[in-house]
Parts: structure tokens; sequence; C-alpha cells
């Protein structure tokens, strides 16, 4: 019953003018067909190309409360982690709808955040379409994924410059994208995101490192990037075997996530 409730308080949200923070939220919104009503992006929101000539109010976990305000917005569609509390806090004194959908990154967290946000803008059956595709694309993904016999070792690294070096471990979004895309996680031994180490990048002998085109960039290129701890004496090094892939398209878990399973799949088996 309260379950119920909840989603009817949601179905009635007035959504004609609409904020979103967070890339995936964005997405999932753009997704429903609710684009038009979008007036406001945070700048995460890097798809549909669409968003991003929407004013922005900074970034989802440090908008700004009164950029989001001058908007008129009648609802606010973020992420759990959006932030910071005083910012929300501002919003919901002002009167502001907040719809906080799931942040977690898996195929069910993703089709989740599609339900939430299908209810908030009173869109039920475009949910469920969208749903259902959701499931069909990741379906086809897989089955592709899995006629492939080589099933690679793989070491996302998470770059943000030099300064920021981790590497996935098992219950991570890259971590799901791996093991859809029928590859091994070389950091599956460990949980969420670790600090690179050299010992433990060479103990790992990865045969692919995947690395998004921000991370990569960060680090000055494919050069910069094996300069990294270890990775000279790997076989990924030594096959020059590197996977790079859009940021958000990867580890956003948007309507797009089918779409992640089948890129990386195709790369994993030296698809261009």
């Amino acid at each position: 019953m309260h379950a119920f409730a909840v989603l009817l308080a949601l179905a009635a949200t007035d959504s004609s003018r609409i904020v979103t923070l967070g890339g995936a939220a964005t997405e999932t919104v753009y997704a429903l067909g609710a684009g038009a009503r979008v007036v406001g992006v945070d700048k995460s929101s890097l798809h549909p190309a669409e968003a991003t000539k929407k004013p922005q109010v900074g970034y989802v976990r440090a908008f700004s409360a009164e950029g989001v305000l001058s908007l008129n917005p009648s609802v606010v569609i973020a992420m759990k982690s959006a932030g910071p509390k005083a910012a929300l806090d501002q919003l919901r004194a002002a009167g502001v709808e907040l719809v906080l959908l799931d942040e977690d990154r898996t195929i069910a967290g993703a089709k989740t955040r599609v339900v939430q946000t299908a209810a908030a803008l009173g869109v039920e059956e475009a949910g469920a379409r969208l749903v259902a595709r959701i499931d069909e694309e990741i379906a086809r993904a897989v089955e592709a994924a899995g006629a492939r016999k080589e099933k690679p070792r793989v070491l996302f690294i998470y770059a943000r410059g030099g300064g920021t070096l981790n590497v996935a471990g098992r219950d991570t979004g890259a971590d799901e994208i791996i093991r859809l895309a029928n590859g091994v996680n070389v950091m599956g031994s460990v949980s969420g995101y670790r600090p690179m180490t050299a010992e433990a990048t060479v103990r790992a002998a990865p045969d692919v490192i995947l690395v998004t085109h921000h991370g990569l960039s960060s680090l000055g290129g494919r050069e910069g990037l094996f300069e990294l701890p270890g990775l000279a004496f790997t076989p990924a090094k030594a096959n020059d075997r590197v996977v790079v892939m859009d940021d958000l398209l990867l580890l956003g878990f948007g309507p797009r996530v089918g779409r992640a399973v089948s890129e990386l799949a195709k790369a994993l088996g030296g698809e261009k």
C-alpha cells in the first residue's frame, strides 16, 4: 500500500518545467519523450545533444539552488547523489517538487530509474515500453557476446589525471558491464573501487585496459596511460589492447545501457 501511495504521489507531479540533475536522470527524461519540458540541466548531462543546449545549474553534486530556482521549475528530477544537502533543502523550502532517483549502477537500477521517472512524468506506458526495450537490447548484446569464444581479462581504470587512479572491483558499474560483455574483471576479487598499484596491476595481467574518453584524455592519451604503475608489464601493453568508451555511456546506466554492453562486447572481440 505504501509503495502504491508513493507512485500515486509521483504521478500527480506537475512536470511542465523540469530541471534534471545527473546524466542518467537527463537521459531517462529524454528517452521518455519529455525533453521539450526540460528547462535546465547539470554539467554531467551530456546526452542527448539537445540537453547540452539547455541552461546549466552546476554539477549534480555541487549544483546551485539559486540557479535552479531562477528557471522556475515545477519539478527537479535528480540522482540521489545530488547535493549539497543545503541546496536540496533550499529547493524544498521554496516548494519545488523533488524526485530523487535510485543510484544502483546495475541493469535493474537502470530500469528502476525508468519506472520512477515515468511515474513522476505521468507516462507509465512509455516507461513500460522503455523497460522492455532495455531488456531486449541487453538480451541481444549478451547473446552476441556469449557467442565469442575469447573471454578477455579486463582492467577498468577510473582516472582523473595521475593523481586520481582507481581500478574497479566487483559491485561496480564497470564490473557489471564487463561481465555482461563476456569479459573477466581482473579485479573481481575485491569490492568497489580501489587505488591502483603497480604490484596488483602486474599480478592481474589484464589482456585489455578499459578507460573512458575523459579518463584517457586526463592522462595525456595512450602514451600517458601506459606510463601508469605496472601497465608496461602487462599483456595489454604487449598487444596494445586498449578500449576507450564514452564516460556516460559506460558508467551512467541510463536507457542506453544495452548499447554500452554491445559496444564493449564488440571491442573485446576486436571489432571497431
